[in-house]
């Protein structure tokens, strides 16, 4: 596998080696020794996976205080573009994000350490996401920051009218009042 630091310390995304013939391919989605040695110990406890139609918006989503986690994140199908931001007061990318293409086809992956909100947005007519976290969710620790939030800028390629999201998201916080990760 190939490990990409990205421009905010700790993020990372992973590609795979893929092994492809006319039967189709194989790789290895994760090695726990491999992945030690480039990002450190994580100790996932969970796989989540979900599935969503174009032009859905899932996030910006992040568990406040010790409920915190840390997620590795693909596309078994489909494409998103997957988006971390830097919720860590003490990082000097604190208020930053980094997005990614994932897809069925690149077969990358991301890691978003503790201390990040996440979000993804659907871009293909459905997409299936999966990934690992190292920490139960706690819904009393459930926190989003609102997706077009002007201070954090991010640019999401569906036209807003396009954008699918749950009332919940749409209820989110500015970046301004988001609780920081100390």
């Amino acid at each position: 596998m190939n490990y990409i630091q990205t421009e905010i310390n700790g993020v990372w995304v992973i590609e795979p080696k893929v092994f492809a013939d006319d039967r189709g391919y194989f790789m290895e989605a994760f090695k726990k020794e491999e992945f030690e040695k480039h990002i450190g110990v994580v100790d996932f406890i969970q796989d989540n996976e979900s599935k969503s139609c174009f032009g859905v918006l899932r996030g910006l989503h992040y568990q406040k205080g010790d409920h915190s986690q840390a997620k590795l994140v693909r596309v078994i199908k489909g494409k998103v573009l997957d988006v971390a931001l830097d919720l860590r007061q003490s990082s000097p990318t604190y208020g930053k994000h980094v997005s990614v293409e994932l897809s069925e086809d690149n077969k990358r992956q991301f890691f978003i350490p503790r201390g990040f909100a996440h979000g993804f947005l659907v871009m293909s007519d459905e997409a299936i996401f999966t990934y690992k976290v190292d920490n139960t969710y706690a819904p009393q620790s459930e926190a989003s920051i609102i997706y077009n939030d002007k201070d954090i800028n991010i640019n999401w390629p569906v036209a807003e009218e396009q954008i699918i999201m749950s009332e919940k998201d749409r209820q989110a916080v500015s970046f301004k009042d988001a609780v920081a990760y100390k």
